[in-house]
């Protein structure tokens, strides 16, 4: 029996991991974890993550959640839901969790964020605002420096 050429098969991997990145894309709201991404494509967990920081520059954990907060953004700039709500809507079971996240992401907790990106962003079509208010990936916001100005 041939095994199947390197290349070959890191094809197949990017595939997979596409696969995968498609998933957390369509269904972040759902409570995902590493070994049900990594089922969906008949792989280990640990093989999924190492391959999927090296495909995508970050884990699939941090990926998520990631698009979790870029969704948030969008829902806090609407202004008709709370924080809270906010966060229970993007997939978050901890608020907690979702506000040191949101903070690191975004360089300020999601309460102000909220109020900053009102006045912000005022104005503004909604897609132009998604642009400029894109949350920093692969590295943290710089601490106290509000995303708008």
């Amino acid at each position: 029996m041939s095994s199947i050429p390197s290349d070959e098969q890191r094809l197949r991997d990017l595939a997979l991991l596409r696969r995968v990145r498609d998933r957390i894309d369509r269904e972040y709201v759902k409570p995902l974890d590493v070994e049900a991404l990594a089922r969906g494509v008949n792989m280990s967990a640990g093989h999924l993550s190492r391959q999927f920081r090296v495909a995508y520059g970050e884990s699939p954990y941090s990926y998520l959640m990631t698009r979790r907060i870029e969704r948030a953004m969008a829902l806090l700039r609407r202004g008709d839901l709370s924080v809270t709500e906010v966060c229970y809507a993007v997939g978050c079971a901890s608020l907690g969790t979702f506000s040191t996240r949101f903070t690191e992401l975004v360089g300020v907790p999601p309460s102000v964020y909220r109020r900053q990106s009102a006045a912000g962003t005022a104005g503004m079509p909604s897609c132009v605002a998604k642009q400029v208010t894109r949350p920093v990936r692969n590295r943290e916001a710089p601490a106290g420096e509000p995303l708008l100005a």
